[in-house]
């Protein structure tokens, strides 16, 4: 059997976008913590899906007699950086019934009459859950700080709305692990291309991918911004470089294993005699 090959150091630590962070530093085909292969890290997603869902499970029934915790992965990115490869490669092996993904679009106009908290509010995880946005609020202070759709003061308003809303979530016994998804120009342009390339994959393509793709420095001032302003010990950011795309599914995996690990769960226990119901069992 193949040696399983861990990472040197935590993507908790390695990866946390702490005081003096630069996202510019970060080179999006690195492996950070990590002196595997790509052999190696498929090895390891494998390994640890029973742990990731055995904890799961853990946090499910937990929440079945009275517990309150929970997780919030946010997932962040530019187009193509592999959200849809997150959820289908490091939450496959976790239980369905206590998974609550959310994926957001363009706000509908109903959406647009409230706060732009209003719609994000709505779907956060239950006692139990494990909640996914793919993109998320972070999208009101991204796009709109890029195309100019509000003004300086509102963005810092709602810098403040984010930090207080997931300060709330994390009084109320939710886990927020925060991750951008960082590639480069470059790897952006080539999986486009591949989806172009290969016709069972033009259903992705969208033209308005193009037409964001010209903002590229924007949108890293933008993620720098929001980075600065909203990691929060009890909220922080993770900047993942997603260029090897099996390297941030591990890295991914980690922080949720991290996350769950941290949560001390346990089984409930049994509100009935065991040996009595196993003997009736055995009896019936």
């Amino acid at each position: 059997m193949a040696r399983v090959v861990g990472f040197d150091q935590h993507p908790a630590q390695t990866l946390r976008a702490g005081e003096g962070f630069s996202l510019a530093a970060v080179d999006p085909n690195s492996t950070p913590g990590y002196s595997g292969t790509k052999d190696d890290g498929k090895l390891l997603l494998a390994e640890m899906d029973d742990e990731l869902s055995e904890l799961q499970e853990k946090l499910f029934a937990e929440s079945r007699f009275g517990g309150t915790k929970r997780v919030l992965l946010i997932l962040q990115a530019m187009d193509t950086a592999g959200k849809g490869g997150i959820v289908s490669h490091v939450m496959a092996s976790m239980n369905p019934q206590g998974v609550h993904f959310k994926a957001f679009k363009a706000p509908t106009d109903e959406e647009k009459s409230y706060d732009f908290l209003w719609r994000v509010e709505k779907e956060v995880p239950a006692a139990g859950m494990v909640g996914v946005f793919d993109r998320s609020h972070y999208e009101d202070v991204l796009i709109h700080r890029v195309h100019g759709w509000a003004s300086p003061d509102e963005i810092k308003r709602r810098y403040v709305a984010i930090n207080e809303f997931e300060a709330r979530l994390t009084d109320s016994g939710t886990k927020v692990v925060k991750v951008m998804l960082h590639i480069s120009g470059d790897e952006q342009r080539e999986r486009l291309l591949a989806r172009l390339d290969n016709p069972a994959k033009h259903w992705k393509y969208s033209h308005g991918d193009l037409d964001e793709r010209a903002f590229w420095d924007d949108y890293m001032s933008a993620y720098q911004a929001a980075i600065d302003e909203t990691s929060t010990p009890v909220a922080p950011w993770h900047v993942v470089p997603a260029n090897k795309k099996w390297y941030a599914r591990i890295a991914v995996q980690q922080l949720l294993l991290g996350a769950l690990s941290g949560m001390n769960l346990k089984w409930p226990k049994a509100e009935f005699d065991v040996a009595t119901e196993r003997e009736l069992v055995a009896r019936s």
